[in-house]
This record gives C-alpha cells, structure tokens and sequence, in this order.
C-alpha cells in the first residue's frame, strides 16, 4: 500500500469511491476540485496495486491550531485491511506538527468509531441531528 497526497488525475477515483461508500450523504463531483486547491496537505489517498482503496480529507479550522477530519473512507471491498488504520495514522503523524487537536462526527453505528477509540479520539457527545432528522452523529476528537 502506498500513501500519497491525491492529484488532480485521482478525483475521478475519489468520487467513484465516495459515491460507493457514502451513497446520498457523499459529497459532489466539484467539492473534491476545491477541496485539492484549498487542502492539498490535508488530501490523501491510499493506493493498493496502483489503485486508490481509500482517502482522507484533514481540514484547517477557524480556531489556530484546529483541524476537522472531514472524511474518511475506504473502498467496501478493501476494508478490514487496515488501509482506513494506515491513512489516519499517517494524518496523525502529520497533526504531530502544528495542530493541537482533531476533530470529525461519525454515526453511532459506524464501526469506522471503534477504530476512531483505539486511536486515541475521545467521544465528546451526541450531536442531534447532526445531517438532519434522525441523522445523529458523535463527536470526537483527538488531542496533541
């Protein structure tokens, strides 16, 4: 497996891989343009055999030295392989420079949570609908 930032010749990959995983709440075609112009430290992909298998998006905040894990996600045919471990540790290691804590939301019943506990996030609460009625999501966060 090889981490690397995304470029602009993997968007297409990224969004087919978003809409796999993320269905109806993935984000739109242009907003991962935008995201590779204005995050592009923050971008990064996870390739195995020369094909993206996951990405992470790490995001500045508005408060210095806090950022949002705006999404993660791994290919439903490659998950339980460690690729979604590999690109967190990676945005962790990168955290270690300059950022005092990490933030993002996950549904209660994500599993992608248990990995966000062992990693060293703490559960904060329930934010109430979050994306909408009845669309809850915790919110963690992992302090330097």
């Amino acid at each position: 497996m090889q981490i690397r930032p995304i470029s602009r010749a993997d968007l297409d990959a990224v969004l087919a891989l978003e809409l796999a995983t993320f269905g109806e709440h993935c984000y739109p075609d242009f907003f991962f343009r935008q995201a590779l112009d204005a995050w592009p430290t923050g971008f990064l992909g996870a390739f195995v055999d020369g094909k993206l298998a996951g990405y992470l998006l790490r995001v500045s905040g508005e408060q210095p030295g806090r950022h949002w894990l705006l999404s993660l996600a791994v290919s439903p045919m490659q998950q339980g392989r460690g690729i979604g471990k590999s690109l967190l540790s990676t945005c962790l290691e990168d955290c270690r420079h300059g950022v005092d804590e990490l933030l993002l939301t996950v549904a209660p019943d994500n599993p992608a949570r248990h990995l966000y506990s062992r990693m060293g996030f703490e559960n904060l609460g329930l934010e109430a609908d979050y994306f909408g009625v009845g669309e809850h999501r915790l919110l963690l966060r992992w302090q330097r």
